[in-house]
This record gives C-alpha cells, sequence and structure tokens, in this order.
C-alpha cells in the first residue's frame, strides 16, 4: 500500500505492535487524564508518515468509554523514541479516527 506522506492510511484493527505502543504511553495517558485505566486495549489505529510516524489509536478504557491517543515514533536514525503527542477523551467504539 502506498501512503502519501502526511496523509493517514485506512483504519486497520489494532495488532500486537500497536497495543504495545499503547502499553508504552499508557502512564502519560493516566497522567494527563487524572485517571487509572483498568483495561487499556488497543482496538484500530490508523497511521501518518512524518519524519517518523504518527499512530491515530481508539483504545477501550472500560464500560463504553474510549479514548483516542496520537502517538509519535521517531525514525530510527532519531533515536526511535516513542511518545505520547495528543490525547481525546470521551469518545464511543463508533467515532471514528480522525487526525487531531
Amino acid at each position: 500500500v502506498t501512503m502519501l506522506c502526511g496523509g493517514t492510511s485506512e483504519a486497520k484493527e489494532a495488532d500486537q505492535e500497536i497495543q504495545q505502543l499503547c502499553d508504552s504511553v499508557k502512564p502519560h495517558a493516566e497522567q494527563q487524564t487524572g485517571k487509572t485505566y483498568d483495561v487499556f486495549a488497543a482496538r484500530s489505529y490508523k497511521r501518518q508518515v512524518v519524519a517518523g510516524t504518527n499512530y491515530f489509536i481508539k483504545v477501550h478504557v472500560g464500560g463504553d468509554d474510549h479514548i483516542h491517543l496520537c502517538v509519535h515514533k521517531k525514525l530510527p536514525c532519531n533515536g526511535g523514541e516513542t511518545s505520547l503527542s495528543a490525547l481525546q477523551e470521551s469518545k464511543t467504539h463508533q467515532d471514528p479516527i480522525e487526525f487531531f
């Protein structure tokens, strides 16, 4: 699949790699929201190729609640670190994942 630089991919089912990204930023998400999540299960995601990759991830956090994460992964040549760039609360399972 060819992807334009800056454009986002189609939404895909989350896999183990995406769950690991979520797990790595969970403490930061909890710090930003002031909440503790017993459930933090990645459901789906979109990718955006920039200087590295942005992942827009829908995460189930219990009950009917979901949050959307924007996780940035630097290029390996820039250290390859992962960071939580942004977060949106009060999402549902039906809410589409959008660029934010």
